[in-house]
C-alpha cells in the first residue's frame, strides 16, 4: 500500500473528527436534558433550539451563566453543574490533543518526493546497516538517496541532512522519482519478501540498473536472482564465517583473515590473548617492529579503532593489532600474542545460537577441521546441547571448561551480554567471540569480557560499500581500506620529509616500482614520480591522502 496523505487522514485528524462528533452528541443530549429540567423543576417552557443555544454558550464559555437567575431549584443546579464541567474539559482537551498537533503538522516541512541526483546509490529503505552504508559512501564521496516509505522517518532524515525521497520503494513511480535511470546502483535493504518486490520494480524503472539485495534467509537467494538482482549478499553468513575465523585462528592455521598484497606479503588482524607476552605493555614497550619485523597500521582497543596507534597505548586482551608483513614475520607476531596457558591448548569451540549466523560459523569450523559443540534453545538437527545461553548449566553441559573459544551467535544483544558474563564467570580463560546486532552494543560486550566483537550492521555496511565502490578492504568488519594510488606531489621526497603519517594518518605499506613490489618501506624511502603506493587507512584518511598527495 502506498503511504500518503491523499489516501487517508492523519491520525490527528481522525482523532479530532471523532472528538467533535462526540462533543456534538453530548451537546444534543444536554439540550434535551436542559429543556426537560427547566419544564420539570422550574416550570418554564423552553424550546429545543433555545436549550441547545444555552448548552453551546456554556460549552464555549461565550455566554457562561446567562440563564443562571432562572435556576432556583437544587435539581436544576445539579443538571447544569456537570454541563459546565463537560464544557471546560472539552476546551482543555481540544488544545493539547488536537489543535496543537494539527498546527505542528501544518508547519512541518514535507519530506522531498523526488531528487535530481545522478550517479548515485539508491538505498531502499533506511536501517541501521543502511546508516553505516551512508557513512561509508559519504567518506568515499559517493552520492546516495534513501527511499523511505514512513513519513515521519523521512522527515527526520531530511531534517538531519540526509538525501531522502519519501515514497514506496516497491513503486516504479517512486524509484523513477529517485532518478533510478541515472543511478549507479540500488540496494534493496528491507525484509526478504519486500526486497524481491523492490528488485522487480527497480528493473522495470531502469533495466540496466545494478541491483544489490540483502537477505536474511540465504536459502532465498535464488529467488532474488530470478527477480533480477545482480548480486545477493547475506551479511549473516559473512558474519558467521568471520566469527569462526576469529575463534579458530589459535587452533587451525588454515583459517585466517590475512589479505595478500603481493607474493608473501600480507595485511592481517592479530588478536592479543590474555596472558600473552605483549599483554600489559605499551605499543612502544612491546617493540613489535624490531622483534617481529611487522609494521603496525592500526589497532582496535575494546572496539575502538585507532590509526596510527599511540605509542603509549596499552595492549591488553581486548586489543587487536592490524599489521603488515611477510608470512614468517606474522607468525613471529602470532607467537607473541598467544597466551602461554593456551599455546598448547587445542580445545573445541562452543557455538551458542544456531540461527543463520551460528549455522554458518559451525559449518566453517567443520570445514577447518576444528572440533565444535553447538548450543541452542531448540532441539533440531545440528544442535548438540539444548539449553539457554544465559543459564550456566547449559554451558556446563557443553563442557565449557575444555573449550578454547565460545562464539555467541545470538540474535539479541542483551542476551549476548548476559551470556558473556556467564561464560567469563564459569571459564575465565575461555575466549569469547561475540556477535552484536547494533554497533552501540559493542562497548557493553567488551566490558562484559568479550575478546572480540563484530556488529552485524557494521559488517553489512562495509560489505555493501566495498561492493559498490570496488575498493579493496581488509575485511568487511574492518574500518580500514587498502588502495593503490599515485602520489605525484611526493615525488623526490622521503616519507619522513613528506610527513605522510602525521598529515594524513595513512600508512604507506608497500610501493610498486617497475613491476616489483617493494615492502621494506622506511622513513628514508624516497618516492618516485612513477611509483604506485599501496596505502592503508580509514576512508576519511584515504580521501585526505589523495587530496594532499595526489
Amino acid at each position: 500500500m502506498v503511504d500518503g496523505p491523499a489516501e487517508t487522514l492523519s491520525d490527528a485528524k481522525r482523532r479530532l473528527l471523532l472528538f467533535l462528533v462526540g462533543v456534538a452528541a453530548l451537546m444534543l443530549a444536554y439540550a434535551a436534558l436542559y429543556r426537560w429540567g427547566m419544564a420539570t423543576f422550574e416550570g418554564i417552557s423552553v424550546s429545543y433550539v433555545d436549550a441547545l443555544h444555552v448548552v453551546v454558550e456554556t460549552f464555549t464559555t461565550t455566554g457562561y451563566g446567562e440563564d443562571a437567575a432562572q435556576w432556583t431549584t437544587d435539581a436544576m443546579k445539579l443538571i447544569t453543574i456537570p454541563m459546565m464541567l463537560s464544557g471546560v474539559t472539552a476546551i482543555f482537551l481540544t488544545l493539547p490533543l488536537f489543535v496543537v498537533p494539527l498546527v505542528e503538522e501544518a508547519l512541518r516541512t514535507a519530506p522531498p518526493t523526488a531528487t535530481a541526483r545522478t550517479d548515485h546509490v539508491i538505498i531502499c529503505s533506511f536501517t541501521s546497516r543502511g546508516d553505516t552504508l551512508v557513512e561509508e559512501l559519504e567518506s568515499r564521496g559517493v552520492p546516495y538517496v534513501v527511499v523511505e516509505s514512513d513519513r515521519e522517518t523521512a522527515q527526520r532524515l531530511d531534517a538531519e541532512a540526509y538525501e531522502v525521497v519519501h515514497g514506496n520503494p516497491e513503486s516504479v513511480d517512486t524509484l523513477e522519482a529517485a532518478n533510478a535511470g541515472e543511478a549507479m546502483a540500488l540496494v534493496a535493504d528491507a525484509d526478504d519478501e519486500t526486497n524481491a518486490s523492490i528488485i522487480l520494480s527497480a528493473k522495470q524503472a531502469a533495466p540496466d540498473l545494478r541491483v544489490i539485495s540483502l537477505i536474511e534467509d540465504a536459502t532465498l537467494s535464488d529467488y532474488h536472482r530470478y527477480a533480477g538482482a545482480d548480486q545477493v549478499v547475506s551479511p549473516r553468513r559473512i558474519l558467521g564465517k568471520s566469527l569462526a575465523r576469529k575463534a579458530a585462528s589459535p587452533i587451525a592455521a588454515d583459517i585466517d583473515d590475512a589479505v595478500e598484497i603481493g607474493d608473501d606479503f600480507e595485511v592481517a588482524e592479530v588478536l592479543v590473548q590474555r596472558g600473552s607476552a605483549l599483554e600489559g605493555d605499551t605499543i612502544a614497550e612491546s617493540d613489535i617492529g624490531r622483534r617481529t619485523g611487522v609494521n603496525i597500521i592500526g589497532a582496535w582497543f575494546r572496539g575502538e579503532f585507532v590509526t596510527p596507534p599511540d605509542p603509549e597505548a596499552v595492549v591488553d586482551e581486548h586489543t587487536t593489532l592490524l599489521v603488515t608483513g611477510r608470512e614468517e614475520q606474522l607468525e613471529r607476531l602470532k607467537e607473541l600474542t598467544r597466551s602461554e596457558t593456551r599455546r598448547f591448548r587445542r580445545g573445541k569451540v562452543v557455538v551458542a545460537g544456531y540461527g543463520e549466523v551460528g549455522t554458518t560459523a559451525a559449518d566453517a569450523l567443520v570445514s577447518g577441521n576444528v572440533p565444535s559443540v553447538v548450543l541452542d534453545r531448540e532441539d533440531k538437527p545440528g544442535v548438540d546441547v539444548v539449553g539457554d545461553a544465559t543459564n550456566k548449566q547449559s554451558f556446563l553441559s557443553a563442557d565449557i571448561d575444555d573449550a578454547q573459544s565460545v562464539i555467541l551467535a545470538l540474535d539479541n544483544d542483551t542476551t549476548a551480554i548476559f551470556a558473556t558474563l556467564v561464560v567469563k564467570q564459569l571459564a575465565p580463560e575461555t575466549e569469547v567471540i561475540a556477535r552484536a546486532n547494533d554497533a552501540e552494543s559493542i562497548t557493553k560486550l567488551y566490558r562484559a569480557g568479550a575478546e572480540y566483537v563484530l556488529a552485524l550492521s557494521t559488517v553489512s555496511g562495509r560489505i555493501l560499500a566495498s561492493n559498490l565502490t570496488e575498493e579493496e578492504v581488509i575485511a568487511p568488519q574492518s574500518q580500514v581500506e587498502i588502495v593503490r594510488t599515485t602520489a605525484p606531489q611526493l615525488a623526490g621526497q622521503s616519507l619522513a620529509e613528506a610527513d605522510v603519517r602525521a598529515r594524513t594518518n595513512c600508512t604507506v605499506i608497500a610501493v610498486e616500482r617497475d613491476g616489483e613490489l617493494l615492502t621494506e618501506i622506511g622513513p628514508d624511502f624516497v618516492v618516485r614520480s612513477n611509483d604506485v603506493l599501496v596505502v592503508a587507512g580509514t576512508d576519511e584518511d584515504i580521501n585526505r591522502f589523495n587530496v594532499l598527495c595526489g
